[in-house]
């Protein structure tokens, strides 16, 4: 296949690196020409997972995302959220009827609280041209060859099960679904928790009581996910729900636990954000989750503690003594 893939993060180039092994011809959006160049010339990413190679007789960089979309009909968007309409915008005179999209951004669409097929639907995108995946998947064990399982969600059977083939290898188990939207917002809801349990950990909690806030943070994401889509009929124990969630709470490759332990430990908000290389993607989220489950009415007690902490500068050890009452 020619695929193009938009994102030169770990994630990103984790990805792009799976695709590489198994053949396909790639065109890489990454963020500078220097960067490119240095891909080229060396064969590996300096910034993220330095220490993986690529055959790059298989691979074309660019930094223009309207060049991915002209040139391959399936784009893997890998991506911080806060950023992936910049990428996208310029490129949206491309949209065709043998495009997909795949997804594998965990955010939302910035100051729009909206999952990013919702938002390309709105820009043209005929919603059985997405696929998203997702799932417990840290870049550094993917390119480590670690056993692991990706998730692979679209309304089009055959689209979905393409993109799904491309990425099946040894180390690589896919696992199909066709609950979109529902696998897009467990992952961001899993990012919001992991920085309760990162800021429980700051604070001086111990693994009974985090375990105690884990249990209760996979109860509330089901019954959001329940809530936004009440006539699924997913098993939330799953990998790409249950899985996903566990791994982001309790990983030292975590970039949301650590940046809540941080904010647990007594740094400000900005003081976290200048000391993380990578983005947190629950730091936006929260406010998106919040934004989003007013409209549900759903009781999300620990989503709601780490958005005061987070926006409203409420004082972390006075949040998580009132939210001790609520869990069970």
């Amino acid at each position: 296949m020619k695929i193009g893939v938009i994102g030169s993060g770990s994630w990103g180039t984790a990805l792009t690196k799976i695709l590489t092994d198994n053949g396909h011809e790639i065109i890489w959006c990454v963020r500078s020409e220097k960067l490119a160049h240095h891909i080229q010339s060396r064969h590996h990413n300096p910034k993220y997972l330095s220490s993986i190679y690529f055959s790059t007789d298989r691979l074309k960089l660019t930094t223009q995302s309207e060049e991915v979309f002209q040139s391959a009909d399936k784009i893997i968007l890998a991506v911080p959220s806060a950023f992936v309409i910049d990428y996208i915008q310029p490129a949206i005179p491309y949209f065709n009827r043998q495009l997909t999209i795949v997804s594998a951004v965990k955010g939302l669409v910035p100051e729009k609280h909206t999952l990013l097929n919702q938002w390309l639907v709105e820009m043209g995108l005929r919603e059985d041209q997405y696929v998203a995946v997702m799932g417990p998947c840290h870049a550094e064990e993917v390119a480590g060859e670690k056993l692991s399982y990706l998730t692979f969600a679209g309304k089009d059977e055959s689209r979905r099960n393409e993109v799904a083939s491309a990425f099946k290898t040894p180390f690589i188990n896919t696992v199909l679904s066709n609950d979109v939207n529902g696998v897009q917002y467990a992952a961001v809801l899993k990012n919001v928790y992991a920085l309760g349990t990162g800021i429980a950990h700051g604070l001086g909690y111990g693994d009974n009581f985090q375990s105690v806030l884990i249990a209760n943070a996979a109860g509330e994401m089901k019954k959001f996910l329940q809530a936004v889509s009440p006539n699924s009929s997913a098993n939330y124990a799953a990998s790409v729900y249950l899985g996903d969630l566990l791994v982001t709470c309790y990983s030292l490759f975590s970039r949301n636990r650590a940046f809540g332990n941080m904010i647990g430990k007594g740094y400000s908000v900005e003081a976290a954000k200048l000391s993380m290389q990578m983005v947190a993607e629950g730091y936006p989220a929260a406010k998106s989750m919040r934004q989003i489950n007013v409209e549900l009415y759903s009781s999300l007690p620990i989503a709601q503690t780490v958005f005061e902490i987070l926006w409203e500068g409420k004082d972390p050890l006075v949040a998580f003594e009132k939210l001790e009452a609520a869990l069970f």
